[in-house]
């Protein structure tokens, strides 16, 4: 008797809150999956990671054509998670979801492949002796994993790989646009940066931004 009572304390304690006009059931979970997987599987990911790959590596062709000025360091910024590497096989194979020691394993693993695009703009940067940069939210305990697996699939130079520190409270945000402006303190102009969340391109400090899809997960 008690117990019912209690769940019916519970009821009507929901259906007394307030309640949002207008407001709707958001997409379901599994519906929101199987859309994922249909974008992925038809080749549309991939599409739309090549066309955004296509407009950066157009932009630094003419950007690197011009001369530089005298004393001008040039620098390029890249994201390393679905930007640099792809975890696809990983995120599909965990049904979408995220398990931060099963992520642990699969960075110490190195098994992420290049995304190739994105690394045709590297490797255009490389040819013409522009700075990489590499800005990752891994904890510098992946350090080395990350660049051993970015060496293995074609990564091969950088000027630095940016880990965020282990304990660290900001926003990923925050932390990016920092290093950013670090880099820029330091006398780089920073050409192009390149990433697939919003917080990897956020505050600037760079001649032109290059957002690639992600359906995934979103990093704030």
């Amino acid at each position: 008797m008690l117990k019912r009572l209690a769940v019916l304390f519970v009821l009507a304690t929901v259906l007394a809150l307030p309640v949002r006009p207008y407001a709707a059931e958001p997409l379901n979970l599994s519906t929101a999956k199987q859309d994922i997987n249909r974008y992925v599987t038809s080749g549309e990911y991939g599409n739309d990671v090549a066309k955004a790959a296509l407009k950066a590596s157009q932009y630094l062709g003419k950007r690197l054509a011009k001369a530089p000025k005298p004393g001008e360091k040039r620098a390029i910024v890249f994201d390393i998670d679905e930007t640099t590497l792809s975890n696809l096989t990983h995120i599909m194979a965990q049904d979408y979801g995220y398990i931060p020691e099963v992520w642990r394993r699969w960075v110490e693993e190195g098994q992420a492949r290049a995304i190739i695009p994105v690394q045709l703009v590297y490797d255009l940067a490389v040819k013409n002796k522009v700075a990489v940069f590499f800005i990752t939210a891994r904890k510098r305990a992946d350090a080395a994993a990350t660049e051993k697996n970015l060496r293995e699939v074609g990564y091969e130079t950088w000027t630095k790989v940016y880990y965020a520190d282990d304990n660290y409270k900001e926003s990923s945000r925050a932390y990016k646009i920092g290093v950013r402006r670090q880099l820029v303190n330091e006398g780089y102009t920073i050409v192009a940066n390149i990433g697939d969340q919003d917080s990897d391109l956020a505050g600037g400090l760079a001649e032109r931004a290059f957002k690639l899809p992600n359906p995934f997960y979103t990093v704030k």
